[in-house]
């Protein structure tokens, strides 16, 4: 194990998207996990898995966790069928700089609204006047989903009333509506993978705010018109037993299929790049204007070794410890 090159591990945007288990015991098996139900045992290859959702009736062993932990999959406590988030663990870095790019974006006006800007032009596949308010913006993302739905219904056959779900009554909404909530929960667990993964933070939103997810579904409004609408409307359209089990199989298929993974970090990059005045968006592509400065940090450097502190550039070090106190 000494000699062995960590970064040759497999990457995030290889991994399976996502498992969500309910009403079962997780323990380690090997190097990796299973699952006993009352269908029996069930292997996962933890090296291979983004995020696993833990509902109702589920509980896992300290071992469970260290190998998931180990492996860089975060562990989610949700709520029936993935629609109430109460907890993750951690993603799989232990770096900070890229939460604190994001909150330098994040806390600046004018780059602010620039990332608000970059994603609705990626939602909308166009470029926007800079005369465009935010009001307006919001107005032209509210047409193209009202669109969205309206196709996927009319594509479906279904008779669409407008969204409408209860948390706390879950079994008493439309199946349309159950099929939707049950999909984009699994978008987000998917997009909450990768951002931590990276070392974003998903509570720093630049659209929504004031929630621990925020971030979380910006990015997951980029995917929502293109995956999980249509998804969830065939899914209500086909009849099927068990709904919720096929679209969270629907949805997993197709997370594979288009690649998701591999396209949530570099579009956040993309997203980031306008930030900084560094990208433009064109339609679904982007230019770079400005190269990105060399990156001075070693993703791959022992994650607990003493850093040095923080200090203005102004002001120089007088001599000490160059690493964290151990008083």
């Amino acid at each position: 194990m000494r000699n062995q090159d960590f970064r040759a591990l497999p990457k995030l945007r290889d991994s399976y998207s996502y498992v969500y288990l309910e009403h079962a015991k997780i323990d380690k098996s090997a190097q990796s996990i299973a699952f006993y139900d009352k269908e029996g045992v069930t292997e996962i290859p933890a090296s291979s898995l983004t995020s696993l959702m833990l509902g109702p009736g589920t509980s896992i062993t300290h071992e469970a966790v260290k190998t998931l932990a180990g492996n860089g999959c975060m562990i989610v406590w949700c709520g029936e069928q993935g629609i109430r988030y109460y907890a993750h663990g951690i993603g799989e870095t232990q770096k900070g700089y890229k939460i604190e790019r994001q909150a330098r974006l994040w806390a600046d006006d004018k780059s602010h609204m620039a990332v608000v800007r970059a994603m609705y032009a990626l939602r909308l596949g166009m470029n926007f006047e800079v005369s465009l308010t935010l009001e307006q913006l919001r107005g032209m993302e509210g047409v193209r989903v009202r669109d969205s739905y309206a196709l996927a219904a009319k594509g479906t056959g279904i008779e669409w009333k407008g969204r409408n779900y209860d948390t706390q009554n879950w079994k008493g909404g439309d199946e349309v509506n159950r099929a939707l909530s049950t999909a984009n929960s699994c978008l987000y667990g998917i997009c909450h993978a990768a951002i931590v993964s990276a070392g974003y933070s998903p509570a720093l939103g630049f659209i929504h705010s004031g929630r621990q997810l925020s971030f979380v579904f910006d990015i997951a409004d980029l995917y929502k018109a293109e995956i999980t609408i249509p998804t969830a409307f065939k899914a209500a359209a086909s009849g099927a037993a068990n709904l919720e089990t096929e679209v969270r199989k629907t949805c997993r298929d197709i997370f594979h299929k288009s690649r998701l993974l591999e396209r949530i970090l570099p579009d956040i990059e993309k997203i980031f790049l306008c930030g900084e005045g560094k990208a433009v968006i064109k339609g679904q592509n982007y230019n770079i204007i400005e190269q990105l400065e060399s990156q001075q940090w070693d993703e791959h450097s022992e994650p607990y070794k003493p850093l040095p502190y923080w200090q203005p550039e102004s002001s120089q070090p007088e001599g000490g410890s160059d690493g964290h106190s151990d008083s």
